[in-house]
């Protein structure tokens, strides 16, 4: 199974492809998708749906997991991170790709026993998983591999529920 990891964000999207076979996972790709500040918001939802659509199409994921949106400490960028989380959804469903979301707690809770873990905490458990002493510099990617390992520990156990 390969699963497509998605952490959505209007400035940056990080991106993983784990490929799951019985109880082992292998980083296959991770990258970001970075827009541009001073580019219109219709011209940046363009850019990450084309890009999201170049990495199914190369990629041609089984499943993807993407980051729920449940609450927002900073009240001016949760409008702009939606909107591309809809532009990467719309993008899924074109091409039938089974979606699953989880919250950020959610993610924590899965990788590391808790809920409220921190960044440091959360990389660690993604490095024990892979079996890697390095991950990529971007949180924004690192925050994809665990999302995508949220969603591989959730269907190994069955308790997956499609959203």
């Amino acid at each position: 199974m390969l699963i497509l990891g998605i952490d959505p964000g209007m400035a940056i999207v990080g991106y993983s492809l784990l490929e799951a076979e019985d109880s082992s996972l292998e980083l296959i790709s991770s990258g970001s998708i970075q827009t541009h500040s001073d580019s219109p918001t219709s011209q940046r939802l363009l850019e990450i749906f084309e890009d999201i659509c170049t990495i199914i199409e190369k990629f041609k994921p089984d499943a993807a997991s993407i980051e729920k949106l449940f609450y927002f400490k900073n009240q001016k960028t949760i409008i702009p991170v939606a909107e591309a989380r809809g532009v990467i959804l719309m993008a899924l469903e074109k091409y039938k790709i089974q979606i699953y979301e989880f919250t950020p707690l959610e993610v924590k809770q899965n990788l590391t026993g808790f809920g409220r873990a921190d960044k440091k905490e959360v990389e660690k458990m993604v490095k024990i998983t892979l079996n890697r002493d390095n991950l990529p510099k971007l949180d924004d990617t690192v925050d994809s591999i665990a999302m995508a390992i949220c969603c591989f520990r959730c269907c190994v156990n069955n308790q997956l529920v499609k959203q």
